[in-house]
């Protein structure tokens, strides 16, 4: 789908699915290559049970989670320090530069919409490859 020049609503039905650097699988929504948005983005994702991402952050960008199903662990904090487990129905906020890393260690899928104040859809993301061992497996 091409940015349109023009502003206007539109509907993004979740069918496209890309990989993202942080080693999980989103369905493309609203991103500034989908509809044009400059100040949001906003995806779909499933983690399968077992899944997990690499630890990462999200230099200048909030994220906003809201888990539709399943349950996730999330580690946070500078050395990942710090855990979180949200459940359907939760919401969880990461402010912008936080290194953090999901985890779906439940035995059935959890899917949440995610939404960033990035509104490119393959946002900037950086990998903290030196933190991934510090959750285990």
């Amino acid at each position: 789908m091409s940015r349109s020049p023009n502003p206007d609503c539109r509907v993004v039905r979740p069918g496209v699915a890309f990989a993202g650097k942080q080693g999980l699988d989103y369905f493309e929504g609203i991103a500034a290559e989908t509809v044009g948005s400059t100040g949001i983005c906003m995806h779909l994702v499933t983690m399968p049970p077992g899944a997990r991402a690499r630890a990462h952050l999200h230099e200048a960008h909030e994220t906003a989670i809201y888990v539709l199903s399943g349950e996730a662990h999330t580690w946070f904090g500078e050395q990942l320090q710090e855990q979180v487990i949200v459940k359907a129905g939760d919401m969880l906020y990461i402010p912008a530069g936080v290194p953090h890393l999901p985890a779906n260690l439940s035995d059935a899928p959890c899917t949440a919409v995610i939404a960033r104040t990035d509104p490119n859809g393959r946002e900037s993301v950086v990998l903290l490859p030196e933190l991934d061992e510090l959750v285990p497996a």
